[in-house]
């Protein structure tokens, strides 16, 4: 599917304040809980396993249109703003180039992703094996 138009400009937008959000995770005068917060959002918006796979019609892409903004919204609002604009600028600066940590953190989300499901699994195998 190839976006056009505004809305070409709000993904690039999502992807701006996704970053902005990781960079304020790393900066020390964030609270814990707006931290923590961020990198759920931050996880789940780069992860590749969604909540609602994206092939059920209309459900699938409920997330990536409501979810994730809502989230960054939430979490925008618990960051103070003089952070959020230095992350902001940073975030102008970095995004749109290539870098070897975006790959890093895909790899590692996925990584996650597959050590929940084999843990899931091996769960519901021993309770099922039990006599």
């Amino acid at each position: 599917m190839r976006l056009s138009g505004p809305w070409r400009e709000r993904v690039k937008a999502l992807k701006k304040e996704t970053f902005t959000l990781y960079l304020a995770c790393r900066h020390p005068d964030v609270s814990w809980y707006a931290k923590t917060l961020a990198l759920l959002v931050v996880g789940y918006a780069l992860s590749p396993i969604d909540l609602i796979p994206d092939f059920i019609p209309v459900l699938g892409y409920l997330d990536d249109v409501i979810l994730i903004p809502l989230g960054i919204m939430l979490v925008i609002r618990m960051i103070p703003p003089e952070i959020l604009a230095e992350c902001r600028q940073r975030s102008e600066t970095i995004v749109g180039r290539a870098t070897r940590a975006g790959m890093i953190a895909a790899v590692v989300i996925v990584l996650i992703w597959i050590l929940a499901a084999a843990l899931t699994v091996w769960l519901i195998i021993r309770i099922v094996n039990r006599p």
